[in-house]
This record gives C-alpha cells, structure tokens and sequence, in this order.
C-alpha cells in the first residue's frame, strides 16, 4: 500500500526570551524550520519569534538584545509545539490508528504582518525554495490540513487564502463566531469550545463577590465587540454596573500610548475591579503596561492567560497578584508532563529552539556554524529548570486543543483511508486531496484520552465548564495560577458557580473581599434613591417613610406595615400593634368615669334637696314638675358617659349617640318649657286673654313634641346608616384604637343642630323674660345657662375634628359633662344656696316684704 507525501500545515506565535546574538542568529538565518519525516507530514506554520531592529521601542526588562536584531520568543506557545510532537509520537505508537503509515511534521516560524504570513504560507504550498501561487515542485509532500493559532488575525488572514484552495484549517485559539462565517471560511473548523457561557460565568463572579461596579479594557474588533454587546445584556439583567469602557487596538503596541491617555481614568475610578477581555497576543502590551506602571490596587479578572517569561522578576508583589482568570476546563492529559520533562536537544537535536534555549540558560557550548551545543551541558536539565518557572509544565489551553486537533485530523485521515481501501481494493496506490478530508472533518465527534468530548462542527458544541485561576506572585518571577473555583453552566441554577474563597489571594494583602461599588449599601431602614445622570447603581440611601420598613440592604422601595403592624425604631420591623380602647383603668378612663359619678351623685343630691323642700316657695315658685323632669334627665345625662367608656360593642356604640341626644333633648326641651311658662305668666296683661294655656298647661306639650321629633331624627339614623365597632391604627403609634364610627357623619351633626335649636330657642325665651317682676323668677340663670351650654358644644366640633381614638371619645364625654354641668350648677346650685344656706329668704314673710317693699318704691 503506497501513499503520497502530504502534511499539516501550523501557524503559531510563540515569544520568549530574548538570546545571544551567536544563538538567536541561528534562528533568524535557518527562518527555524524543524521536520520529522513520515508517510503523512503535518507541516505547522509557528511565529516562534520575532526579530526587531536595535532601535525597537521595548522594554529592556522583556528580552535581551543582540548586536544587530533583538529576537523576541515565546514559551507559552512553544508547549503547543511540543503537544503536536507528544500526540504525533502517541499516535504513531498506536497499531490501531492509521496502521502502516506514520506521521511527520513540519513547522516554520511566521513572523508578524499579513504578508509575511500569506508568503511562507505560498512557500509551504509551493515548496521551500518557490513561493508561487497555484504551483507545487514535483515530488514535495502536499497539506492535509493546516492548524493556526492562537490569534484570531493570524486564523482569519490564513483562512482567507486557504479557502480559495478548500484547504481543511484547524484553530485552536479561542472560539470566535467571525470564523464560522460559512461564506468566507467554508473549510476552517475550530477545535476550542465556545465562549458562549463566559460572560455569563463572569457576571456570576461579580455577584458572587458583590461587585457591582466594574470597568472594562475589551479588544477592539468584532468578537470584542460582541463581549461587550453580551456583557452589557447580561450585567443589565443581574444589576452589576459598567463603571467605564476602554477599547483595545488590536495592532501591535497601539495600546501603549493610548493606554495612558486615559490612564488617570483607571487609577481615579471608583471601580476596583476590571474586567479584561481579549487573547494572550492582543493583550500582551496591556499587560505589561500594567505591570509596569503598577496600578495598584486593583482586582483584574481576565480571560485569557498570559506568558510568564514575558516580564521581569523584581518585584515581590506586582499589579497583576491576585487577579482571578477564566479557563475552560480541561482534563488532565496523561503523560504529557512526563513527555515535558524529558525534552531536550539531544532528544531531539534537529530542534534548534531547544539549543538556544540550552545554551542561553544552561552555558552550554555553542557551535555557530550548525546551531548545535556542545554535549558539556549539564545532566538531566530540562524545560522545567528553566529560571522563574518561566515554562509551564502543565498543559494549556492552546496546547490542549492542538493536541486534540492532531487526533481528529489522524482519526478523519484513518476514515478516508478504510473509505478509499473499500472504494479501489487492495492493491491500488492511495491518493486523495486535501479537500476530501472535508467530509469526514465535519462528521467527526471523538473521546480523547482524557474523556473530554471533541467535535469540530460548531452547531453541535455544547457549553463548558470554566476553572477560575488565580494569579500568585512570588519573588523572582515565581509565579502561580491556583485554582479557586468553577463555573458549570449545565448544572441547576444557584449550584453554577463554585468559589473558595479562602484560598484566593488578594491584590490589596489583606483576606478581606475587596469591594467595588459606587455608593455604599443602604443598611435595613433605608432605601435607594436614583441618583440623577449616573448609573443604577450610584444611588443614594433615603430612611425609609413613616410606618414603612426595609430589611434587607439595598432595597429598591420600603414595604408599608400592615394596619395591624407598626415600624419599630429603626425602621426593619414590623410589630404587632397593641389593641386598646378608652377603658376605665386608663387614666383618661378613670377621671371620666369619677367624673361621671360625682355628677351623678351631686345631682342626685339636688334632687334630694328639692323633694325634701317641695313645700318651699323657692321650690314652687318655677313649675315644681319641670324641676324634677329637668333634675332626673340630668342624673341621667351624668350617667351617659359611661356607655363611651370600655371596651365598645354593637349595642353600646348604638346607644351612645342616640341616649345623648334623647337625653339632652330632654334636658332642653324642658328647660325651654320653662322659659315658656314664664313668658306666658308674665305678658298676658288682659284678663281672660290666652288664660287657656295656662289652664290647659300647655307648656308642658313641649316635651314630648321635642323628643318625638328626635325619636323619628334617631329612627331615621339608626334605619339608614347606623354606628358600628371600628379601629383606628393611625390614631397612636404602635395601637389600634377600638372606637364607634358613627355611621352617619350627617345624621350626627343633625342631632347636634336640633339640640344647638333648642338652646337656642330657650336662651331667646329666657333672654326676654330676664327683667319680669318676680322673686324668685330664674329666667337670667336659664338664659346663662343656656348660653354656656351652647359655647360648650360650638367649641366641641373644631376640637372634635381635629382629634383622633381615644382623645376625640373623652372630647364628646367631656363636652357631655361640661353641658350637663353648666346646667346642673346655674339653675339649680342658687337655690340650693338659698334652701340649705339662707332659709329666711325662703319663706312667705320674706316674700310678702319684699314685694310691699317694691310697690312703695316711686314709680
């Protein structure tokens, strides 16, 4: 079985430290061209280096500089080298993989710039020596496929070309959704999975550690542009706030000047956590500018790692300590470390990057003319003595995807060679183009060594799980990326991120969480408030309304308490409001109810006094039956305030208002019979002339008439809208009042104006009779007496109105009193002054004196 000569091509870029001249002259002059022979040759295309001229504007710290050029390396991206020759050897190792043939390799460097890229591409196609389009020199071994990485531009220019030849493209940098644009890359496939998850894990850390204030530094193209479309949407939506925006140049050392143009808005920002977004190579001068002008202080959470072997080792503590990176999660490849330690020039002396690392940093000796060392080295070194752990031994993420690359290329080319072997027979020589791979590249799904999932068609990737690393700095450039924690979007929600938090180290030195917000947490009792032009999250902090609570911190809006509940102090609970009532162990309670009685029984008195003396003129003298009808309705009237006092129910919250106003009407009417009677005794000058109201005691009609028309007054009331039980809970703080609504606002000012009438009516009576002739005529006091009994009640309702519970009962029980009193001591109090006190004065010799006394006076 025959098969033509074909291979991979590889395009990388791969900095390290810079060299000798001697050494690093080797590089530049052999263009680092390094093969392995097999019937299959994968040909990689790796920017190992990059050579400047001695006035290149870089940092002396970062490389070493020659006579003429200074050759700038990159160990990062040489592991993936390394993986491509681990899982080649593996694959070849393997009689059930691709039996009879064995694969080679072929990598060449690729400088910086489009058209360096485009031409030692023409010349992988073409030939070493001819790089001509759509030509190939007869008997050099075609491309099966071609690997770039890890820059987006270095895939998107290859892929350009490539496609026109539908030459199968493999990358394995990160995941980018420009690159699976079918039209303009019909032959790329991507190895690494998509980012689709990430913004969503990053904005999960942010809340996680309640940042909620951040800045921004995203690479400036289509796929940065897109992050931040995603990272926008999905902060929005979890309330995490952009504190500012900085857009990357993509292009090389752009960023060094514009970095610093807005460098005083990084360090003046209140944000102390900044989210960095791009790959390893776009922002590689980011980093450095970081590191280098130490903006400290700051936590920074990246995406991408970076190349240790990149900065200087003299700080103990840089800029970069404790910034937290996202990684996808990767299964540990068996062996590859193993296979790491053992590499070296004499295992694979037709490397001559591993010469020039040997003699750069082990002193061995140096043959310039063939880019060999001399075999005084020291035994057993290796990559992983290289100084400040500058070369990580354990695979990377870009390594990990080249290796799974080169087993779903082998796996695809083991497919079409059973395809064609079934197709043409034994027997037949085997040939094929590199663009019938595309079928079996598309299909391709496979397990690696490791477990993990490979599948190339984009469609079909599912979402990864993420470590979350953090960066520890130790002296001398020893530095660490510690796991911490993870981020699995295909778990339950609440259980996708996991974070240990005691295990990171922090920027600031100390164990606290740093914090990252634009205005301080409203505590429980207050509530936020928008500051005007400023984002959602500057806010300030408003203690929360009367009777409303807030206890959680940052609240948006306090929750009112309910009407049985109460704020406490602080403004976080709501407690339950204490039920009261005017009762008579308050001590409002107490002073109404002995009130109540004392007049009770001072009136009970006076009625006593009067039916002991009811033979007496002075008891005589003003209609003795109206006397005692107005003397027991008042007993009664002292006695009424006690329906207002305890705890109120249906029956007393009907009888309160209705008893007070056919009591007083009473009261009233009777006291204007009164003042009736004496008009009539007094102007009827005619003998004969209405003599009959006298003789038929008409007076006396009056109080019935005026209590039936409050009897209908109360009917109507009581019919229509009648008093009920209910509570007050804004009265008094922290009580609820237990009162009688009295249904009819109405109805109740109703009784008030027809009893506000009758007083009124009794006092024009009593005003006009004030002046007749008569000893014991009591027209002046029922006149007073109704004129305080009407200030009483016309001071009540402005008072009445404007309180609330129990001080407006008491009010109605005080007014009721005061009225009930004013009575009590103007009419009656005289009389029993002159009963009990002056006794001679009552008597029917003191009478007759005084009226002989009165007619000899001159008229």
């Amino acid at each position: 079985m025959q098969f033509s000569w074909m291979s991979i091509s590889w395009f990388l870029q791969i900095p390290i430290l810079a060299c000798s001249y001697r050494s690093s002259e080797c590089l530049v002059r052999m263009n680092y061209r390094l093969h392995a022979n097999g019937n299959v040759v994968i040909v990689g295309f790796f920017p190992a280096y990059a050579a400047y001229p001695l006035n290149k504007t870089t940092d002396w710290r970062m490389t070493k500089f020659t006579n003429e050029l200074m050759i700038e390396f990159k160990l990062r991206n040489y592991q993936c080298i390394l993986a491509m020759r681990f899982a080649i050897e593996e694959i070849n190792s393997n009689p059930y993989l691709l039996p009879n043939t064995s694969l080679g390799f072929e990598i060449h460097n690729v400088p910086h710039g489009q058209r360096n890229i485009l031409a030692y591409l023409f010349g992988s196609l073409s030939g070493p020596d001819h790089a001509i389009p759509n030509y190939r020199v007869a008997g050099e071994s075609n491309s099966a496929a071609v690997l770039t990485g890890p820059s987006w531009a270095i895939s998107e220019n290859v892929g350009t070309l490539l496609d026109l030849y539908k030459f199968p493209q493999l990358t394995f940098g990160p995941f980018d959704n420009l690159l699976s644009e079918q039209r303009r890359f019909s032959s790329l496939y991507q190895v690494a999975p998509k980012d689709t998850s990430l913004t969503s894990g990053i904005v999960s850390l942010m809340l996680h550690f309640k940042w909620i204030w951040v800045g921004l530094l995203i690479i400036d193209d289509d796929k940065g542009a897109q992050t931040l479309s995603d990272l926008r949407s999905e902060m929005d939506k979890n309330g995490v706030c952009i504190a500012f925006v900085e857009m990357i140049q993509v292009s090389r050392g752009s960023y060094f000047t514009k970095s610093w143009k807005h460098q005083m808005q990084i360090l003046e920002s209140s944000s102390n956590v900044i989210i960095i977004y791009g790959d390893s190579d776009s922002l590689l001068s980011l980093i450095v500018n970081i590191r280098q002008k130490l903006l400290m202080w700051k936590v920074w959470v990246l995406n991408s790692h970076w190349d240790n072997s990149k900065f200087d080792d003299y700080f103990m503590i840089d800029s970069l300590h404790g910034a937290l990176i996202f990684s996808h999660h990767n299964e540990e490849i068996t062996n590859f470390t193993d296979f790491i330690q053992t590499v070296n020039p004499f295992k694979y002396p037709e490397d001559t990057y591993l010469h020039v690392l040997w003699h750069s940093f082990f002193n061995c000796s140096f043959f310039r003319k063939d880019c060999k060392i001399a075999q005084n080295c020291l035994p057993n070194t290796s990559l992983g003595f290289l100084p400040g752990n500058m070369f990580d031994m354990a695979m990377s993420e870009e390594s990990y995807n080249v290796y799974n690359a080169v087993y779903v290329v082998a796996h695809s080319l083991h497919e079409m060679i059973l395809n064609q072997f079934q197709t043409h027979g034994k027997g037949n020589e085997m040939t094929f183009f590199p663009w019938q791979l595309h079928p079996f590249l598309k299909n391709k799904q496979l397990i690696n060594h490791a477990g993990d999932n490979v599948v190339l068609d984009w469609k079909r990737k599912s979402h990864v799980q993420y470590n979350i690393f953090n960066f520890w700095n130790f002296p001398k450039g020893l530095g660490l990326k510690v796991k911490v924690g993870t981020f699995s979007p295909n778990v339950p929600e609440g259980q996708t991120l996991s974070v240990t938090d005691d295990m990171i180290q922090w920027v600031t030195g100390s164990t606290e969480i740093p914090q990252s917000v634009c205005s301080e947490s409203c505590q429980p009792g207050f509530r936020k408030t928008h500051q005007e032009g400023k984002a959602a999250c500057c806010f300030d902090c408003t203690p929360c309304s009367e009777n409303e609570i807030s206890n959680e911190t940052d609240m948006d809006r306090c929750v009112k308490c309910p009407e049985t509940h109460y704020a406490n102090t602080d403004k976080i609970h709501c407690l339950q409001k204490t039920v009261t009532f005017l009762a008579y162990n308050d001590p409002m309670g107490k002073t109404l109810c002995f009130m109540s009685l004392g007049f009770f029984s001072l009136t009970a008195v006076v009625l006593g006094v009067f039916l002991k003396n009811r033979d007496t003129p002075i008891v005589k003298a003003n209609n003795l039956v109206l006397s005692y009808t107005l003397l027991i309705t008042l007993t009664l009237c002292f006695l009424c305030p006690l329906l207002f006092i305890g705890c109120p129910s249906t029956a007393t919250c009907v009888l309160q208002q209705n008893i007070f106003g056919l009591l007083f009407t009473v009261a009233l009417s009777t006291v204007l019979a009164k003042t009736i009677t004496v008009v009539i005794a007094f102007k009827i000058t005619s003998p004969g002339r209405k003599r009959w109201l006298l003789i038929l005691r008409a007076p006396n009609y009056i109080i019935p008439i005026c209590t039936l028309i409050e009897v209908v007054l109360s009917g109507i009331w009581l019919t229509t809208s009648p008093p009920f039980i209910d509570k007050d809970a804004h009265s008094e703080h922290g009580h609820i009042i237990i009162i009688c609504n009295k249904g009819s606002a109405i109805a109740f000012h109703c009784t008030l104006g027809y009893l506000g009438a009758l007083a009124l009516g009794s006092y024009f009576m009593a005003f006009l009779s004030r002046n007749l002739p008569d000893t014991f005529n009591e027209a002046k006091f029922l006149a007073f007496s109704m004129l305080v009994f009407c200030s009483v009640w016309l001071t009540f309702l402005p008072v009445y109105h404007s309180t609330k519970g129990k001080i407006m009962v008491a009010m109605e029980v005080f007014s009721i009193l005061a009225s009930s009193a004013s009575l009590l001591g103007i009419i009656f109090v005289p009389k029993c002054y002159i009963i009990l006190l002056r006794p001679e004065k009552n008597s029917l010799r003191y009478i007759r004196d005084k009226t002989y006394t009165r007619r000899k006076k001159p008229s």
